[in-house]
């Protein structure tokens, strides 16, 4: 966690970018990243410096010996107007110029933009980045978890951030491994990808210390795409401020083509599902799979082409893709169903993603074959997820998702033998493709009735006859009064 006190400046630091003009959430974290960015190539120069001192050897420089007031070291203790110049003028074409530092992360800042308005609120940010402690991972991840969390606070952008208590369930239902390669096709701020890195940190500290296992950790295991830049710089800084030094996080339109075919074992997203794509765009080989423009089943297509054999999903679907009725929507459950191995469908509650959609949806668990293997589907109907359901989401008791992984690793063995009344059962196989391939929990879930005892009707008609009796005799006594 971050302290009271930094968390208050920054705070105040965002109340005065939006005073100076700034009400773009976005725009906010990307100028702080940027200033993140600078701050980790004059470490990095420092890092090399000592370095050469110790081996002797030459260490390529970042910053040439004309170049040295670029250094965040240099100008973070200049006057504000002196700094103002700088900064403007000189460090952000030298970011735009810089041409790689060895990662993916100085190729997001290769149209880098300097929006802070004043030399003053330039001054402030400045000096909230020298607060974060960079060597701590921990600290500075929290930071910038708490700068994400203004996207949605803000009311803006929200889309492109999935709850974190979601993607933890996610993460911890596929329980990444040291040897995964996991990818996000649609990867926006990168949420998925760090919560499996903070995963694999936590569960296989132990693989860490081995010198492959931690090469592959910080350059080959974790890979997102995405269409948009400013996504892209704010996903990578997320991923460096969570300790993962060189993540493969770039620009691609997924649904487009160039997708590497087979290559991941672990998939973890939340596509956009919000309406149809541009047939013209459309890779060939998703449209032989499902075809359709609607996005949410093109991704569903492009999951199956990157997943290798062997290779797990968890990804959030639309309702509409666990029951429409259209060839494509069929298309896809059914390869699902009989060509691979679907595991599991958990659906959620229709407010998760308030204040920002209603949508309901659910997260689809399945395993790549190409040979079947789907003998039975997990069912789970989530009714609360320890947040109220309207557009104020304020934390609530009620929470079943702890019930969520305690019954997942037991779907093979006792869950089996669960009612269909219950909040989860399985489903054979047989069954679903009874209801022509219908995946909606409603389909199989079964009511409890409460049992009514039902009266004699020749009772109930001796009352009727009663009471008819009643009335007429209170009918004659009224009109006898009134003669």
């Amino acid at each position: 966690m971050i302290t009271g006190e930094l968390k208050s400046r920054v705070n105040r630091v965002w109340d005065a970018f939006w005073a100076g003009g700034i009400s773009n959430p976005l725009e906010v974290i990307e100028q702080i990243t940027y200033l993140l960015f600078i701050r980790r190539l004059d470490d990095l120069q420092t890092l090399a410096e000592k370095k050469a001192r110790v081996t002797g050897a030459h260490e390529r420089s970042i910053f040439g010996p004309d170049q040295q007031h670029l250094r965040w070291s240099h100008f973070k203790n200049a006057e504000a107007d002196q700094m103002f110049k700088v900064v403007g003028e000189e460090v952000f074409p030298f970011l735009r110029n810089l041409g790689g530092d060895g990662s993916t992360y100085s190729e997001h800042m290769k149209d880098a933009r300097f929006t802070i308005p004043t030399p003053a609120l330039l001054s402030r940010v400045v000096d909230m980045v020298a607060e974060i402690p960079m060597d701590e991972r921990d600290t500075n991840g929290d930071l910038y978890e708490y700068l994400l969390s203004k996207i949605a606070s803000a009311g803006t952008n929200g889309q492109f951030r999935t709850p974190r208590h979601i993607i933890q369930l996610m993460v911890d239902l596929m329980a990444p491994q040291p040897g995964d390669e996991i990818v996000d096709p649609a990867c926006g701020t990168a949420g998925f990808l760090v919560a499996a890195s903070e995963y694999v940190r936590e569960h296989h500290a132990d693989a860490l210390l081995d010198a492959t296992q931690r090469k592959h950790f910080h350059e080959s295991m974790f890979h997102g795409y995405d269409f948009d830049q400013t996504m892209l710089r704010i996903g990578s800084m997320n991923m460096l401020m969570h300790g993962v030094e060189a993540p493969d996080i770039r620009y691609q339109d997924s649904l487009s083509g160039g997708a590497d075919v087979a290559k991941f074992s672990l998939i973890l997203a939340n596509p956009p599902f919000a309406g149809s794509v541009d047939a013209e765009g459309i890779a060939k080989d998703l449209t032989r799979v499902a075809n359709t423009k609607k996005s949410e089943l093109l991704f569903l297509a492009l999951f199956l082409k990157v997943l290798k054999p062997g290779g797990r999903a968890a990804v959030i679907v639309p309702d509409g893709v666990l029951f429409g009725s259209t060839k494509a929507h069929k298309a896809l459950r059914q390869a699902l169903i009989d060509d691979q191995k679907l595991d599991a469908v958990i659906k959620l509650p229709s407010g998760v993603f308030r204040p920002y959609a209603g949508v309901s949806t659910a997260i689809l668990c399945f395993t790549k074959t190409d040979s079947g293997g789907t003998d039975d589907v997990w069912f789970y109907d989530v009714q609360a997820d320890g947040f109220s359901l309207d557009d104020k989401r304020n934390p609530v008791e009620a929470n079943d998702l702890p019930d969520v992984r305690a019954r997942w690793v037991e779907r093979a063995g006792s869950e089996r033998s669960r009612e269909r009344t219950e909040q989860s059962f399985t489903v054979p196989k047989a069954d679903i493709v009874a209801q022509g391939y219908d995946l909606s929990i409603n389909r199989y879930k079964e009511v409890v009735h409460d049992e009514v005892e039902h009266r004699d009707p020749m009772e109930i008609l001796a009352d009727i006859e009663t009471l008819n009796a009643e009335i007429e005799a209170g009918v004659a006594e009224l009109k006898g009064l009134l003669a």
